[in-house]
């Protein structure tokens, strides 16, 4: 560390010795003017030629980038305590890890974190947890608001091999007059359930598309559950406080062919908690 700090303190300005020190063509009074230091200050700079004056200041500029750029690396690297070096890396908002170690059948569960943002707009309580369970090598992608779906996509995940999931939570007053805690039952049946929501999902209308149907219950929650062809897609709908959760595992063709089965365990392990 001491010898990072020797290279460091060179990165000084040396004063030029007087016979480096010509005004041909160059007149400190202007400098001063365009870069806020004194006619003294300007001319200790030693340049020679006006012609050269914005090339060895952007030599010097270039320079002090330099400067900072070591300051900052160096704290990232080395681990400076003081406030003045200290670089802190936070967990991004609304990416706190969820995942757990693999058990014995490769599976790892998610657990939405109760520290995870997201969702708490004016009004609302916390999003209750939700959990899945997904194969070894499935990972968590960044959210965009760009995303289907919106602003209100709290998660996705991601396989290049097997497939892609994702989950929207949306406040059941979008969808219907209800206050308190909600069941998805209340909001409407099976039916009426997947032709409201299904194009906020698969961004297009489901009419055709939906080729199997079941509902299940755990732990007194009502699960809808939807399987569409094509595009591919899985998707389990349930409700809990004042929110609507929707559940979509997608796949492509070969994806789906391939995966059907890990697809479906994907989204029948889903539950809100």
């Amino acid at each position: 560390m001491g010898t990072l700090f020797t290279t460091i303190g060179n990165f000084s300005f040396r004063k030029p010795k007087p016979n480096q020190i010509q005004s041909k063509g160059f007149f400190p009074e202007k400098f001063s003017d365009r870069f806020g230091l004194n006619k003294e200050e300007s001319t200790s700079l030693g340049f020679i030629e006006s012609g050269e004056k914005d090339r060895i200041f952007m030599f010097l500029r270039r320079r002090n980038l330099l400067f900072s750029g070591l300051i900052l690396s160096s704290g990232a690297v080395l681990g400076f305590t003081g406030d003045s070096f200290a670089v802190k890396q936070g967990l991004l908002a609304g990416r706190i890890p969820g995942l757990s170690d693999p058990d014995e059948k490769g599976l790892r569960t998610y657990r939405r974190p109760d520290g995870k943002s997201g969702g708490h707009g004016v009004g609302w309580s916390p999003i209750i947890p939700y959990i899945f369970k997904v194969p070894d090598g499935w990972e968590e992608v960044p959210v965009s608001i760009a995303d289907l779906g919106g602003t209100e996509i709290d998660l996705r995940f991601s396989n290049s091999q097997e497939g892609r999931l994702f989950v929207i939570v949306a406040p059941v007053l979008r969808f219907a007059d209800l206050a308190g805690d909600a069941t998805i039952e209340m909001i409407g049946t099976p039916e009426k359930v997947i032709n409201a929501f299904g194009p906020e999902v698969i961004g297009e209308n489901v009419e055709g598309k939906v080729i199997r149907t079941q509902v299940d219950e755990h732990s007194g929650r009502k699960y809808y559950q939807f399987e569409l062809e094509p595009p591919h897609a899985i998707i389990s709908a349930t409700a809990a406080g004042n929110r609507l959760y929707l559940f979509s595992v997608t796949a492509t063709g070969l994806q789906w062919k391939r995966h059907y089965k890990d697809l479906k365990q994907i989204a029948d392990s889903f539950r809100v908690i």
